[in-house]
């Protein structure tokens, strides 16, 4: 059984450096302002939590995998490093031209050393694996094109050296003398407010005034608002998801305790909210609205980040999510009269997916209470959270001026004149 063991600890190596990359790859989003680059980054999370599950359900058929999802320390020490660097474009050249790269060189390893045959199912799945890791280098590529710092790579490059690769597949390198390990020294911090890069910005796109907000609440539920114009707040409420985006990408470092089972549902649920932003973000051009005069809000993270994991996550799977799903309904059958095939498509597994996301919250908010040492029911909890949101919110929210004129940015009313409405 010596063969089965050894690759079922090779098994566990790939499992644990992919569980990790989802964990600590996920802070850079909200720091990266390319919005195409935050989605990319959450497909890709979405796909290495995938490759970390497989490898796990494979690996439990071997002697050798282990039990529980504990990283080594080994490991954790790398990943933590690699989330150190100041500038998220650079942190994300350690992530794809350093670890990965090894990853890749990891799994071809594991071709290599095992049997085609007796080790199968093994083979099959690594084999995939490869395919999505040379794509992600691949698709990362064009956004790291602009971004060199040797410096960093070869720091990065010095800690995988001291193991040897991740399988420890070739000759180790003694870590040189006075090399300083920075996570040691430097605890991380999310930042206060996440980037949007060239977008314009604002406080919230909700509001009351149509000479000022481009979504006007009222709007939403009256039935005689024209349909083409719920169409066109409903893609800008849904393009403003990339909030959640942001404040929940935090939320994988700070559940590092966690059961995996935890990170590949928050994975599933990150990759759902990118895509439901992503439904925003093509088809409103589609729809004749110039997103250069859309402004981004950043009320929700700016607030949310300053509570806790179990507090945001509470809120965000509690009440923002579970509280939408009334106005939503109202709003799809609005858009359904349109007769608009792909807009009723994408609305309908957005409210799917939303569903899923509030199952999520029941199955994992008692866990993430847990591993915070909070007691009580979840439902005080939640309770309670609402109240320190709003208490927050007098604090922290309506903070973040118009980047653009109401004469600029896009408003209810230009949405009425978009929709060709008189």
């Amino acid at each position: 059984m010596a063969a089965v063991k050894e690759m079922g600890q090779l098994l566990r190596m790939l499992f644990e450096v992919e569980r990790e990359f989802v964990r600590t790859v996920t802070v850079l989003i909200p720091r990266v302002g390319n919005i195409e680059l935050k989605y990319l980054l959450c497909q890709h999370v979405w796909e290495s939590a995938g490759h970390a599950r497989f490898i796990r359900e494979r690996g439990r058929e071997l002697t050798g995998f282990g039990k529980g999802d504990a990283v080594r320390e080994s490991y954790r020490s790398i990943f933590e490093e690699a989330i150190r660097a100041e500038d998220p474009m650079v942190g994300l050249t350690g992530f794809y031209k350093v670890l990965k790269p090894a990853l890749l060189d990891a799994y071809r390893h594991y071709l290599e050393s095992t049997h085609h045959l007796a080790d199968w199912p093994s083979r099959k799945l690594v084999e995939e694996f490869i395919v999505d890791e040379e794509r992600h280098l691949r698709e990362m590529d064009p956004y790291l094109s602009q971004t060199n710092d040797r410096d960093w790579e070869q720091h990065l490059s010095i800690t995988l050296d001291g193991l040897g690769g991740w399988l420890g597949e070739r000759k180790r390198k003694a870590i040189p003398e006075g090399f300083k390990w920075i996570w040691e020294e430097l605890p991380y911090r999310h930042p206060d407010t996440c980037n949007r890069g060239e977008y314009p910005v604002c406080s919230s796109v909700f509001g009351h005034d149509p000479e000022s907000d481009p979504i006007v609440r009222e709007w939403l539920e009256d039935p005689n608002t024209d349909a083409r114009v719920v169409r066109l707040m409903v893609f800008i409420w849904l393009m403003m998801e990339l909030d959640a985006v942001d404040y929940l990408s935090p939320i994988f470092y700070d559940t590092t305790d966690a059961l995996f089972d935890l990170h590949y549902d928050l994975a599933r649920h990150l990759w759902d909210e990118s895509r439901h932003s992503a439904f925003g973000h093509r088809q409103l051009p589609k729809l004749k609205v110039d997103l250069g005069t859309l402004e981004h809000s950043l009320d929700l993270y700016n607030i949310l980040i300053q509570m806790s994991p179990p507090e945001r996550y509470a809120m965000m799977t509690m009440e923002f999510e579970a509280g939408s799903f009334a106005t939503k309904a109202h709003v799809m059958d609005r858009v359904r009269e349109l007769s608009d095939f792909e807009a009723d498509t994408l609305l309908a597994f957005d409210r799917n997916d939303e569903q899923q996301h509030v199952r999520f919250g029941h199955r994992w908010l008692p866990e993430i209470m847990r591993l915070f040492g909070e007691e009580g029911s979840v439902e005080a909890f939640v309770e309670s959270s609402r109240k320190r949101f709003k208490a927050l919110e007098k604090e922290f929210g309506g903070k973040t001026p118009h980047s653009l004129s109401p004469e600029v940015r896009l408003t209810g009313n230009k949405l009425r004149a978009i929709a060709e409405v008189a």
